[in-house]
């Protein structure tokens, strides 16, 4: 059946999958590095061009990474993809192959703090960062030029949920010539629809929500051919941002479940926000009416996804909390099987001071929670009865 035909559980499950001449049921892992070729001519061939399923080198391509890469593709709706080390290679060979000294980028604030980072990066070079409240639409009318060679975003906010308007930014950066370059982790493949929203490139920390386990690092580029394989691979495969086999067949078995898994996730987090607002606490979630970008968030997504953050005033009191609960574990990863609750201002983002962190809307009181498959009503008594 033709992929346009097939619903996107049914492909993150079917899509990519190559067979060795034992024609194995369950993806396989090719744990090598290198690849043995018939005749020096043959390995000649391959080293001038090398084809989808021609390879020479992991850090190159590999049959297991390939199938993660060409059902990525698959599930955003985009010619092809190329997978990463960690979801920060991702950022950093979408954005660092792209750009020249002299050129501008043009972000939204609102970012994980190691997004944040690459940027300061990027200006050591010569490239010319502005940073806008990635909310509001007139800031990026201002500051993107026909310099800009990117417009970069999470078009869901870590920490603090805020909701970008990708067709909005798409159109002002479109009209500048400029490709819009989408961090899409908080939306997830299962709910993004951010390549007919505008966006050219979306990358991934594919650790969270597609592994959905906690166990290994992973990223993804996506995008058209000619920029996937003509601009960031160049870059990451001689930089050795490559993904590893073992990692990438980590991901691809991440992705025959995470549509169910996610979509579970998020149901279980809007009965969460639900609690924790009907409890007087001050909820930060996209699936509330009383999110100020609820709107824009069901429009793009269908859904407030499986993120939650609520502010309990204060470090004191947000480490109280945090120190009571009983079923949710403190750390730092997100779109995992676990419930996991997160203090940014002292973890994720502590590195900002503290006036950024408040113009992020991350205050000392402010907890990340991301929702996961524990059944929802044990991890509401969880919550509210560390809030106390």
């Amino acid at each position: 059946m033709a992929d346009r035909k097939l619903h996107p559980r049914t492909r993150s499950v079917h899509h990519g999958i190559r067979r060795s001449q034992y024609g194995e049921m369950a993806e396989a892992l090719f744990l090598t590095q290198g690849f043995a070729y018939d005749t020096a001519e043959q390995a000649e061939a391959r080293f001038q061009k090398v084809g989808q399923d021609e390879f020479i080198y992991a850090r190159y391509g590999n049959p297991t990474s390939r199938m993660f890469e060409d059902r990525m593709a698959s599930l955003e709706g985009t010619e092809d993809a190329f997978a990463t080390a960690s979801g920060m290679a991702a950022v950093n060979g979408a954005l660092m192959s792209m750009v020249a000294p002299g050129d501008r980028v043009v972000s939204s604030r609102q970012l994980f703090g190691s997004c944040l980072y690459v940027l300061d990066v990027l200006k050591k070079f010569g490239v010319d960062v502005v940073l806008v409240d990635g909310t509001d639409l007139d800031q990026w009318r201002a500051a993107v030029t026909p310099e800009t060679k990117a417009c970069f975003f999470e078009t869901v906010s870590n920490p603090a949920l805020q909701v970008m308007d990708i067709t909005g930014i798409a159109e002002i950066a479109h009209a500048a010539g400029a490709l819009v370059v989408a961090d899409n982790v908080f939306a997830t493949p299962v709910f993004s629809r951010a390549v007919e929203q505008g966006a050219d490139v979306i990358v991934y920390s594919t650790t969270k929500h597609v592994d959905g386990g906690g166990r290994a690092l992973g990223g993804v580029i996506c995008g058209t051919r000619d920029f996937v394989r003509g601009v960031a691979e160049p870059y990451l495969k001689h930089t050795g941002g490559a993904i590893s086999p073992f990692n990438a067949w980590i991901m691809l078995n991440g992705l025959t479940t995470m549509d169910l898994r996610v979509r579970a996730m998020a149901d279980s987090a809007l009965a969460v926000a639900r609690a924790l607002e009907g409890a007087g606490l001050p909820v930060i979630y996209p699936g509330l009416p009383s999110h100020p970008q609820h709107e824009l968030a069901i429009r793009q997504m269908g859904s407030g996804g499986t993120m939650v953050a609520f502010d309990l005033g204060s470090q004191d009191a947000a480490f109280a909390m945090l120190n009571r609960l009983e079923l949710v574990s403190i750390s730092n990863n997100l779109g995992d099987a676990k419930s996991i609750a997160t203090h940014p201002a002292t973890t994720t983002h502590q590195r900002l001071s503290e006036s950024d962190r408040a113009t992020l809307g991350i205050g000392p009181g402010l907890i990340r929670l991301s929702v996961g498959l524990e059944h929802e009503d044990d991890l509401i008594a969880d919550l509210l009865g560390a809030v106390g």
